[in-house]
């Protein structure tokens, strides 16, 4: 059974999982679709309780979803990226573990960030009871972000906040957040003034025509000098979700990801929602 407009979840039984299927039915009940819930494992007959108690979960919450539980034999990844294919939305957990641990980008969650076929929301930070009042953030590398933009303004929409538009750049030979070396009248400053004028219009230019579909989405957008990672990983401290866009590239070993996402999934505060654009 297929849905054109369904969210697809993945669950394994564990404590994150049940909350990526939680965050799942918020999702499917805010957009009026169904929700698939997907078990992949190594013996289909092992998926009956899982998924039973999966889909009583989401019904004890939100009984007009329609839930379509699925039980799948194969790799997770590579299951799950294939079900994102005809989805408006694909679900994980991420268990959050630091250290080496935290690098092993055998993970599900990092596997599917370089495969997804549709918007991936990875569930990470401590849910907090005032969630769906925080604003949509929204990190913004330049105009070739404008899926991700519109992504961001309809999310926004949806839970009726406001879309916090981050965007941060640095200058090759000037520490971020620090004084400029380089004397006020020396042609190296005219061209980093000139570049930061530039930079702090991109979030403006990017964002004009995009707000106009979206009017009753309030949004504010900065630009700041410092390395786009650490601004974006501090920032998701106060919001409901970080939308980025994942330009992705080809390799030998398959698609691959920018710092950016890579540095969000490993220590993002809170959900990320990454939009596949390349």
């Amino acid at each position: 059974m297929t849905f054109r407009h369904h969210v697809v979840v993945g669950v394994d039984g564990s404590l994150v999982s049940t909350r990526a299927l939680d965050l799942a039915a918020d999702e499917a009940a805010r957009r009026g679709t169904a929700l698939r819930v997907v078990y992949v494992v190594p013996d289909r007959d092992e998926a009956g309780p899982v998924l039973v108690s999966a889909v009583s979960r989401v019904h004890r919450r939100y009984p007009a979803v329609k839930v379509v539980p699925t039980a799948v034999v194969g790799d997770a990844a590579r299951v799950l990226a294939r079900e994102s294919a005809g989805a408006a939305l694909t679900v994980v957990g991420t268990r959050g573990l630091g250290g080496v641990a935290g690098l092993v980008l055998g993970s599900v969650s990092l596997r599917l960030a370089a495969h997804t076929r549709s918007p991936l929301l990875v569930v990470r930070g401590d849910r907090r009871h005032d969630e769906d009042r925080r604003d949509v953030l929204l990190g913004l590398e330049s105009d070739t972000d404008a899926e991700a933009a519109v992504y961001a303004l309809q999310e926004a929409e949806r839970r009726g906040v406001c879309l916090q538009v981050l965007h941060s750049w640095t200058h090759p030979h000037v520490a971020p957040e620090l004084p400029s070396p380089i004397p006020a009248t020396s042609p190296g400053q005219t061209r980093l003034a000139v570049r930061s004028r530039g930079e702090e219009a991109v979030p403006r230019f990017t964002m004009a025509g995009l707000c106009e579909q979206h009017p009753g989405v309030e949004v504010e957008s900065r630009s700041v000098r410092t390395t786009p990672a650490h601004a974006l990983v501090e920032a998701t401290r106060g919001a409901a979700v970080v939308v980025i866009g994942s330009h992705r590239t080809g390799g030998p070993h398959g698609a691959h990801f920018g710092s950016v996402t890579h540095a969000l999934l490993h220590r993002s505060h809170c959900p990320v929602l990454v939009v596949p654009t390349g």
